[in-house]
């Protein structure tokens, strides 16, 4: 077997994927401990070596699958996240750039490219993206309406709250959230007795229908992606097996060719002699 593909052969083996994973987990965690002043004192030494030792096994990883797939790496995003990733992990850290330090954390989002439900997960959300446009634009309407409302007839009353309209918009967002809605609600209706009506009514049209239709949105990309993968799996097993008979056939064809071949080399002796 050609080096490139004993190299295939082991980066597509299950037991290295998990292999993978576990580092990934490993690093994440050394990571965290580093977030410790008495981790970092009686361990930082190890810490360290651990955190370069799964830097180096992703970039041997990632040099691998370019030996291996070659062109074909890059045209996979996911391979491109990967690299961004582990790209991201090589720059110099100097003492000044605890930006870059911090940004070592993200070698865990590389469980998203390993894992495959992960993986389905991610791309089914991506997928939604777009039909997630005509209710964000939605939401923003509500938002908007309701922000100019709150700031015209609450202005005086709780000008922390909706004394103008960008600080409207950040409490109607709050609000949506489910983040003290209900004191904020309580403290303007200490003057106006039917603001509960205005502020019920937002809260029904935001959290009940436009982030219940978020959430359709999403799942119905979810059941899509996987509908896909179903069709993708029968698609491969009816290869497969199309493949199977078509060998199980030509060796047949092949048998009954050298069965004629020895029939016609064998004497037909006449009857009776």
């Amino acid at each position: 077997m050609p080096l490139r593909e004993r190299a295939r052969a082991v980066l597509e083996a299950p037991r290295f994927q998990q292999a993978v994973i576990a580092i990934i987990l490993v690093n994440a965690a050394t990571l965290g401990l580093e977030t410790s002043e008495v981790a970092v004192e009686r361990y930082g030494t190890a810490l360290t070596v651990i955190d370069h030792a799964a830097l180096y096994v992703f970039v041997a990883e990632l040099l691998a699958k370019v030996y291996v797939y070659r062109s074909r790496f890059f045209a996979d995003p996911w391979n491109l996240f990967d690299t961004s990733i582990v790209t991201i992990s090589l720059l110099p850290v100097a003492s000044g750039l605890s930006v870059l330090r911090a940004l070592r954390i993200l070698r865990a989002l590389r469980l998203i490219s390993v894992v495959p439900s992960l993986r389905r997960v991610v791309t089914a959300l991506l997928n939604a993206v777009p039909g997630m446009t005509s209710i964000v634009l939605l939401l923003g309407l509500v938002l908007y309406v309701a922000a100019v409302m709150g700031a015209k007839l609450y202005h005086d009353t709780a000008p922390d709250y909706f004394g103008d309209l960008p600080t409207s918009l950040f409490t109607l967002f709050q609000m949506m959230t489910g983040d003290g809605w209900s004191d904020i609600t309580r403290e303007v209706m200490d003057e106006h007795p039917a603001a509960w009506i205005f502020f019920v009514a937002f809260m029904l049209v935001c959290t009940f229908v436009v982030l219940n239709l978020f959430i359709a949105v999403v799942v119905r990309a979810m059941e899509d992606e996987h509908a896909e993968q179903s069709a993708e799996a029968a698609a491969q097993e009816a290869l497969t097996v199309r493949e199977t008979n078509e060998a199980v056939l030509a060796e047949l064809t092949a048998l009954r060719a050298e069965i004629r071949e020895l029939r016609d080399r064998v004497p037909v002796t006449p009857a009776g002699r």
